[in-house]
This record gives C-alpha cells, structure tokens and sequence, in this order.
C-alpha cells in the first residue's frame, strides 16, 4: 500500500521552510525545467526516420507549495488528500506537477496517462519510501517485506510469495478457513443485534467486519484463531488489535514522534507471530518438513525452505496489515450503498438464493455464477480504491503524452479522481454496479477504459493478496445478502469518506440487519 500521503505530510512537518526532503526518500526528480523547444527526437516505437518535436516540460502546471500548505492546514484537507485531486484536477487538468522542498512530483489524473507509466515499468517497479513500515523492522532487525524491499531482492521474495496467494484455484484453499470465521462472524452479529435497542442493530459495522478481517487474516496466515469474534475478546489479542490500530490511525504523524515512542506500536503483534513461528519451527524439526501436513501460509513458506523463518517474518506482517482494511473497509462501503438502493440490494438477493439457497453455505466454485455480487465488489472499489494514492519512481527515461522524463522521475497515480472520471464512467458519482456486467442495458455503459479503476494495481507489482480478498468479500457479502434485509440506520445519514492511509468512513456507520423469512 502507498504511504504517498504520509510522505507529503511528514515532509510538511518536518522541512518545510528548510528545503529538505522527506526523511529516508529513495530518489529525487532530477528533470530539467524544460527540453529544448527545438530539439527534434525519434518518436519512441516510431520506424526509422520518423521524428517529431518533444513538448517542453514548461507546458505542465505546477502546484505551488504556499498553496498546497494552506488547503492542507488552513483549509483542513490534512485527512481529505483524495480530495485534493478532484481540485487540482479541476484546475490543471489531468497532469500537474507539485513540489515538497526540492523533491517533484509527476501527478497523473487520468486513465490513459496512468497506462502509459503502468506499461513502461521495468522488472522491478519502485514504489515511494515507507519509512514507518521499515523502521518497524529495523526496530525488530527483521527483514523487509513485500512492501518496503526493492529491486531484486523484491523479486525474490516476491516469487517465493505469490505461491498459495495469486491463482484463483490456490486461494481457493482458502474456502473452509474462511466459512468458519465467517460462522464465527455470523453468530456475534446476531449477538449485536439481540443487544441492540431494536434487537436488529449494529451500531459500528466497520469495526465488526475489522474484527472480522483481523480474525480471517490471522488464521489464514499463521492458523491461529485471536479470538476477534468473541463475546469477550482475550487480553493478548486486544493488545494485538490495538498495536495495528494504532499504526493504521496514528501513521500520519508517528513519524513525527521521537523514535523511542515507536516500538508500542506493535509489541503486541510481534508477541503473537514470535509464538506461531516457534510452534512451526519446534514441528519442522521433530518431524521434518515431510511430515508436517501444510495448511496456512507460513507454515507453507517455512515447509518449502524458500523463505528463511527471518524473511517469513520480515513479510506476514506486511500481508496482514494490508488485508486487515482491504476487507473490512470495502465490505462497509458496499453494505451502506445496498442499503441505500433497495432495488439492487434485491436483485443481489435474489442472484445468491438461486444460486446458493438458505441455509447452504456458499463455495467459491459459485461465484463463477453470481456476476451481480463480483460487480458490486468492484463498483464498491471503483467509488472507494483502498489506497487513493500510489507511486512509482521510474528506472528508465520514459515518455509519456509527448514528455520526456529522465530516471528517477517520481510519478503519483491519482486513483480516487481518476476512477471518478466522467470520460471513464457515466454518472460516475453513483453506485452502479450493472456498468461492470456484460448484459447491462445500453443506460448503463460498460468501462470505457481498462485502468479506469485499478484498485488491485497492475502488474508484477499489483497486489500480492487479490485473489483472497476476494474471496474472503464474496464469501461474506453472500452469506450476509442471503440471510438479511440492510437498512441504514436513521442516525447514520450520509457518509463522506476520509483519508487515513486508506478511505474509510467519516463516521461510525450504523446498519439495521433485518432477518429475511425463509
């Protein structure tokens, strides 16, 4: 996930007025203010002899840093980031450059310039610094993982993890360990509801389906239940939950606090990961890894001798705390627009009972059958991409829309505008899910674009844990439409999303979940 909203803000607070650049930053822009108006260059892919005259960088706007600084501080936009795009976008079109002392950033708002970088990355697409993520692992002397490694040492690990996580009939193993915490789930929302004034209340959904995420999570990783789904939630995962709270609610500005402060951020998680390693490892060596019968995914990586037990841990970290909001954050977004559209929240009903009846326990094999509900889950993506920001800093001079860029130019993807794009997406303020089915009717028009909306990324660098997130959003989404009617709770009223790292709700978000008669 992309801490490119972290990185402005602590730079912000760190040097501003001292032309510094963002502690730990991995490579400055080192374009010139423009190209010679009259140089002549061979259009990249061109046949021989064709030439065409470059654009001049001074044709990109540029964002001032006074103005940047009084919408962040003066006008309040610190947690609304993603909302700055839609401005700046508004303003200078789909491509602006912006300045944090001497460091430049590319910024792109639109589809097609978004698929010109996406498609020109190398082998190791370098992603902005994630100082807070590595000091964790410096603080630790643990190895850095998927997110924070780079160049060929991420290539590496990254083939070694794409195993049992990328294709769909792998993460399809995940289906039994998925049902049962979604049992777990569905017996503790009932226990909200009973204890609701109304009897069929839960007044913080998004906290729920945390839990929920946090508990799915943790036993597909290290096959250990925590206990999230409790009526009363033991004592060491209470601290485990609220180490990754804090990282995730706190990371804006835990970077600006004195070192020393930082290892209470995750002293928690690292007590429960150092006890399943040491179970895995007592168990490797007794009985060898022959003997040992594999079934969540550290035990795979120990077993098959590719990662070493300090990469293993250098890594789950870093998958758990980006699928903790992936699911929990989509899956309250999806449930408060369906209870906003009655009509599509039927028509999803009646989708799942034809295909998975009451009282049947859905399998992945049936989502090959149920279009409406993936739909849903990518329309809810659309409206909310989990990281409204992402970045690459390129390893090659590259072109994109008639610029030339040297190496080591830092591109910010703009994602929340551009999947919000009127070229892109009709009404693209709405929740529509029927744009994303091939039978919609003509009123609703298909993508125009195929990265319109990434949420998942592209490429060698897209997100390692796709295909069982999912899995896991399709497997409880199903079970919830078919057994309930959701309504939004009166109390709830409109919600707006805010910039934590990740979008999430401005508010707690209540839900009414009203049993539906078989």
């Amino acid at each position: 996930m992309a801490a490119l909203g972290c990185a402005r803000l602590r730079w912000v607070l760190r040097g501003a007025g001292r032309g510094l650049c963002p502690h730990g930053a991995r490579a400055k822009a080192t374009i010139p203010t423009a190209l010679p108006s009259d140089k002549a260059t061979e259009a990249p892919g061109a046949g021989p002899g064709i030439r065409r005259r470059q654009r001049s960088l001074k044709e990109i706007p540029r964002l001032g840093q006074l103005r940047f600084f009084f919408q962040l501080f003066v006008q309040g936009y610190a947690l609304q980031l993603h909302q700055l795009q839609v401005l700046y976008k508004a303003k200078y079109g789909p491509m602006w450059m912006s300045y944090l002392g001497p460091q430049m950033h590319v910024n792109l708002a639109s589809a097609p310039l978004l698929e010109q970088v996406m498609r020109q990355e190398g082998k190791y697409p370098v992603r902005n610094d994630m100082e807070l993520w590595k000091e964790h692992r410096d603080l630790h002397d643990l190895t850095y993982g998927p997110f924070t490694t780079e160049g060929h040492h991420w290539y590496q690990l990254r083939q070694a993890l794409n195993q049992r996580l990328l294709k769909p009939a792998e993460a399809a193993l995940y289906t039994d360990a998925f049902n049962e915490v979604i049992d777990d789930f569905m017996i503790r929302l009932d226990q909200l509801r009973a204890e609701s004034a109304s009897g069929n209340q839960v007044s913080d959904t998004a906290q729920l389906f945390y839990y929920f995420a946090l508990e799915a999570i943790c036993y597909i990783l290290f096959e250990k239940r925590i206990g999230c789904l409790q009526r009363s939630i033991p004592e060491d995962t209470v601290t485990f939950v609220r180490s990754i709270g804090l990282m995730f609610q706190n990371s804006l500005y835990a970077t600006f606090l004195p070192k020393w402060t930082r290892p209470r951020y995750l002293d928690g998680w690292n007590k429960l990961i150092d006890e399943k390693l040491e179970d895995i490892e007592a168990q490797l060596q007794a009985e060898g890894p022959d003997g040992v019968q594999v079934s969540g995914y550290l035990h795979f990586l120990l077993a098959s001798g590719q990662l070493s037990p300090r990469e293993a841990m250098g890594s789950l970290p870093e998958l758990l705390m980006a699928g903790v909001d992936t699911t929990s954050n989509t899956l309250t977004w999806a449930l408060y627009h369906l209870s906003k559209d009655p009509e599509i929240q039927e028509a999803l009903h009646e989708e799942v009972v034809g295909v998975v009846p009451a009282g049947q326990v859905p399998q992945h094999k049936d989502f090959a059958h149920l279009p409406l509900l993936k739909a849903v889950l990518k329309e809810t993506l659309r409206l909310y991409p989990v990281v409204p920001t992402n970045s690459r800093i390129i390893e090659k001079e590259i072109e994109v829309d008639g610029f030339l860029f040297p190496k080591n130019t830092q591109f910010v993807f703009c994602h929340y505008v551009v999947s919000r794009d009127p070229t892109t997406f009709s009404e693209p303020e709405s929740f529509q899910p029927h744009r994303w089915l091939r039978s919609s009717q003509p009123a609703t028009p298909r993508i125009q674009h195929p990265f319109g909306s990434v949420p998942f990324g592209y490429g060698v660098r897209a997100c390692l844990g796709r295909r069982i997130a999912e899995l896991e959003m399709q497997l409880l989404l199903a079970r919830l439409i078919q057994k309930y009617k959701v309504v939004l709770a009166p109390e709830t009223g409109e919600l707006k999303s805010v910039a934590r790292i990740v979008l999430v709700p401005n508010k707690k978000v209540g839900l009414q979940f009203l049993q539906r008669q078989c």
